[in-house]
């Protein structure tokens, strides 16, 4: 599991400040929690980008902000802005099959950073099919047979 690399999306990162009442959002939660533990143990990689840095600049509440931007700091991998040509080029390419611009960015910066696996808790996002990455929920993250 060592060698497994990760890129989550926005709402990965903010799943646990949504409302836990819900059990979905609670067992997303709980296992996008049990993923950033085995990110601090280094038992898994984590790719993020100059584009996660940015969303999560917009962040209007400034602690989700602060502890999103300390998480980046347990990152084996960051794909900076000297990439941009190559993520625009693959993310025009996974935007015409309808995911929205800003998806389409973090779906290419992860296969740009070699990310095996792209972690999201959108559904709509979550039906998006590629040879180059996984895309799935981090609930089914935790049940692959190999993580």
């Amino acid at each position: 599991m060592e060698n497994i690399s990760v890129y989550l999306d926005n709402c990965c990162y903010n799943r646990p400040y949504d409302d836990q009442s819900q059990l979905r959002i609670s067992l997303e939660t709980q296992a996008k929690l049990h993923i950033q533990q085995l990110i601090v143990d280094k038992k898994l990689n984590l790719v993020y980008s100059y584009i996660s840095v940015y969303e999560n600049f917009r962040n209007p509440n400034v602690n989700r902000k602060t502890s999103i931007s300390d998480f980046f700091k347990n990152a084996s991998v960051y794909v900076d802005e000297s990439y941009s040509e190559q993520i625009l080029s693959e993310a025009m390419k996974i935007m015409e099959t309808g995911v929205k611009k800003m998806d389409s960015l973090h779906i290419a910066a992860a296969i740009i950073g070699k990310a095996d696996y792209f972690l999201s808790t959108d559904i709509r996002l979550l039906k998006y099919q590629s040879d180059k990455i996984k895309v799935i929920n981090p609930v089914n993250f935790i049940y692959v047979p190999e993580v």
